[in-house]
């Protein structure tokens, strides 16, 4: 029987998964046309799946496909132009002895074989040229070349040698056989090879891959997509969940994050429980478990320090900064699938992703005295595995104005707007820790409001977190916290006013009934 996967390469007849015929019949376009490009996307986002498939639909379609991969390859493989060549030349031969290069001539494959010794010699640059010419010349077939993990040697000047022949023989296809089309997929953009290096380093921008056409295709995981692939596994296993619903979730929390989706099926399998309970607890799971994915993106953010700057000030101030591709930190949290980029703005690409960060980022803020309040006050938050939130706003603001006010009463405006919301995200995970989670609506985030949403044993609720700018403003705010319950479906809402001003009183407020709804507001 089928199951769902995480690791390695998907296979329809092995594992479910959504159908991406929509995106190979581009790819296939794309290929027909005579088209060089590269697939970049961060880790695990579907990218080797994707070679694979477009690799048996090019096969049935009268294509000669030589997939590499330069994953797991020793360094001293590529240390020189002429070991790289060899290299190249060493892969295609071990796929065609493996059998993985269907159509291909007698005469392109003792072209190949012949050129490889039982060792790797060293093969000159025209000579790798005039070989991969060839084969394609004596092939009936047309030849397709996908190498996947193209960044694993981006550090390497070799990779820039390599991708000048490639280059030279695009250029001279008029004149001279050579590839229908090449494929190139990894994290890092070829054609920017100074981002793989180290930032200490000098960087490089004269990558040979400017014949590359553009590969806008959209690889996450569509809701439709994702309920077309649990109603396959509904009819297997008869769980009796409502595919539609739990489909809107995962497409909800992972963003059609290829391995996220796979890993809240995977956990919701597990646990049998295909519920909203266990869609938040495979949630809750998810974010307190360590994973290659979660691993990758931490170790980026931290060799990057204007990347992590810049998270910084998104998520915990919400400054969205209007979107530049030529700054180093948007390309990068763009290659790492961090971020999702729309009309010259843009937002961290899924709720699990942005929560991690979030953890992630307060976790070096452990020891402030407003985390450790939290921690201290824990249990009298916490009645029949409810948080009671009256009380953990009044505490939070006795907390925070005992912390940060000044004897007269005063408090800096710039550090309530810059660093409020993250002083009350530390106060609260302490509390939550371990039976619950919270988000950020993304819609909603700006620097003077955001709607925060914590699930706590499975329960929710729903906090708009904003900067006081007077009565009328307050007003609006409250009316956009109603029309967010209404959606929502909650009749309770609670507010945190962050306020410099000095004639306001800190403290919860008395609750304020409106048209069946009820709103809970503490001025901090």
């Amino acid at each position: 029987m089928k199951t769902f996967n995480t690791t390695g390469t998907c296979r329809p007849d092995a594992h479910y998964m959504v159908d991406i015929s929509e995106r190979l019949d581009i790819i296939r376009k794309m290929v027909a046309r005579g088209d060089y490009f590269c697939i970049n996307r961060g880790r695990q986002y579907g990218k080797t799946t994707t070679l694979n498939a477009i690799k048996n639909t090019l096969e049935g379609e009268g294509y000669t496909v030589f997939a590499l991969s330069f994953e797991d390859l020793g360094q001293s493989l590529f240390s020189t132009d002429e070991k790289f060549c060899a290299t190249v030349l060493w892969l295609m031969r071990d796929a065609i002895e493996n059998g993985n290069v269907k159509g291909l001539s007698d005469q392109s494959r003792t072209l190949i074989t012949a050129a490889v010794d039982d060792g790797i010699r060293p093969v000159e640059t025209v000579i790798l040229s005039s070989i991969l010419s060839k084969v394609c010349r004596y092939n009936e077939r047309p030849v397709v070349l996908t190498i996947d993990e193209i960044d694993k040697v981006s550090d390497n000047n070799c990779l820039i040698s390599f991708l000048g022949i490639l280059r030279k023989l695009f250029l001279d296809r008029p004149n001279k056989p050579t590839f229908r089309s090449v494929i190139l997929a990894g994290v890092y953009d070829v054609k920017n090879l100074k981002l793989k290096l180290r930032p200490e380093e000098q960087r490089h921008y004269n990558s040979p891959w400017n014949i590359a056409v553009p590969f806008n295709v959209d690889m996450s995981l569509s809701e439709a997509g994702i309920r077309d692939m649990l109603e396959e596994y509904e009819a297997d296993h008869h769980s009796g969940m409502d595919t539609v619903r739990v489909a809107a979730w995962i497409r909800e929390y992972s963003g059609g994050y290829p391995f996220i989706v796979s890993r809240l099926c995977m956990q919701m399998d597990a646990q049998d429980d295909w519920s909203h309970a266990g869609m938040l607890n495979a949630v809750k799971v998810i974010l307190n478990e360590r994973n290659t994915l979660f691993d990758d993106m931490i170790k980026q953010i931290e060799q990057f320090a204007d990347l992590k700057s810049m998270l910084k000030d998104y998520l915990f101030a919400g400054e969205t900064r209007k979107y530049n591709p030529d700054n180093q930190a948007f390309q990068l949290a763009e290659q790492f699938n961090i971020i999702n980029t729309d009309n010259g703005s843009f937002a961290i690409s899924c709720r699990i992703i942005e929560t991690r960060l979030y953890e992630y980022l307060m976790a070096e803020e452990k020891d402030s005295d407003i985390y450790s309040a939290g921690a201290i006050e824990k249990a009298s938050f916490v009645r029949n595995n409810r948080l009671d939130m009256p009380l953990l706003l009044q505490k939070f603001a006795e907390h925070f104005n005992e912390i940060f006010r000044t004897s007269d009463g005063t408090m800096d405006a710039r550090f309530v707007e810059k660093h409020g919301r993250k002083q009350f995200l530390l106060y609260v995970r302490p509390i939550i820790n371990g039976a619950g989670h919270y988000y950020i609506e993304a819609e909603t985030r700006d620097e003077t409001r955001t709607d925060l949403i914590i699930n706590y044993n499975s329960h929710e609720y729903v906090i708009e977190m904003k900067i006081w700018r007077g009565d009328s403003y307050n007003a609006k705010g409250e009316s956009q916290l109603l029309e967010y319950l209404r959606l929502k479906r909650h009749t309770t809402g609670y507010l945190v006013s962050f306020c410099f001003n000095k004639t306001k009183t800190p403290g919860l407020l008395p609750a304020v009934e409106q048209n069946g709804y009820t709103l809970i507001e503490v001025i901090v």
